[in-house]
């Protein structure tokens, strides 16, 4: 449960970035609302980390998603260093492969969880 919720708020955070990156284009105050979900982005990342280590461990789950949560975190941060940098030709293509990998990692969880529930009933 945990785990959902978690990615859920991580794609929704990832999708954010787009969007307030349009605002930084368009409005004096948009370089400060990227700033705050780039910071979003980065606090969900670590809260991911964390709740794939809590369902894996006391749950006795997969150790899969931990892999899965500290590559994403990896990404984030190094979509945060190219952001500063301004190095756009790798920081926008990433950005996009950040948000399809956590909607494919929320549907694999989403889905996944469901089959087990309506097996054990």
């Amino acid at each position: 449960m945990f785990l959902r919720v978690a990615i859920l708020l991580q794609t929704l955070a990832v999708f954010s970035a787009p969007v307030t990156a349009g605002l930084l284009l368009s409005a004096p105050s948009g370089r400060a609302l990227h700033s705050v979900s780039a910071y979003g982005v980065f606090t969900v990342a670590l809260v991911h980390v964390l709740a794939a280590i809590l369902a894996w461990r006391p749950g006795g789950g997969s150790p899969r998603p931990i892999l899965y949560a500290v590559v994403f975190f990896g990404l984030t941060l190094a979509q945060i260093a190219l952001g500063i940098a301004g190095v756009k030709t790798v920081h926008l293509p990433l950005g996009v492969l950040m948000f399809g990998m956590s909607v494919l990692q929320l549907a694999r969880v989403w889905t996944g969880r469901r089959t087990h529930e309506t097996v054990a009933a």
